[in-house]
């Protein structure tokens, strides 16, 4: 389960490394601008800040219940649309805030910085968002609950999830 409910954005590729193991080092998705199309995904050891050996999953391809809301923004989108495509993989919650786009800082003279949109998001299939990233299936969120046993997309996505062949529990009789 990845839980993006409340990514109000930052730096995309921090995040792409803590979810490399599970979306592997394949393209996962697409800047798109009036220069055309840029491959992004997360490449072990092309980041200088990397020092530990790359994790490897015991068992690859796992499914992945994605949770997202109106809180997830900007960055937040980029890896949900990262997993966009991805087999076994289903998203719950809300749509996204709609911000699916990438921004290029540029310094100006006075020491302020003028951050720019200079492409939008494209998926791993091509398809390109823009606007709200709609979820498989919407589930409303209770933000009192969210992270308790009561937690209605938590449940719904752990109901998803145990139905998956991959995450079934075996040798229990």
């Amino acid at each position: 389960m990845v839980d993006l409910r409340r990514n109000v954005g930052g730096n995309m590729w921090p995040m792409m490394h803590a979810v490399r193991p599970i979306l592997g080092e394949a393209t996962s998705g697409y800047f798109v601008s009036s220069r055309g199309r840029e491959a992004f995904s997360y490449q072990y050891g092309k980041d200088p800040g990397a020092s530990a050996p790359a994790y490897q999953l015991k068992r690859p391809d796992p499914p992945v219940a994605l949770l997202t809301s109106r809180l997830t923004v900007s960055s937040g989108e980029a890896l949900t649309i990262a997993f966009r495509g991805r087999p076994g993989t289903r998203s719950f919650g809300e749509a996204t805030a709609g911000l699916p786009t990438s921004n290029q800082s540029l310094p100006l003279v006075d020491g302020a910085v003028l951050v720019v949109t200079s492409a939008r998001e494209a998926d791993r299939t091509g398809r390109v968002y823009e606007g709200r990233i709609p979820v498989d299936e919407a589930v409303e969120i209770d933000w009192t609950r969210v992270g308790s046993d009561d937690d209605p997309v938590l449940r719904a996505a752990s109901t998803w999830l145990r139905s998956q062949p991959q995450c079934a529990v075996t040798g229990l009789e």
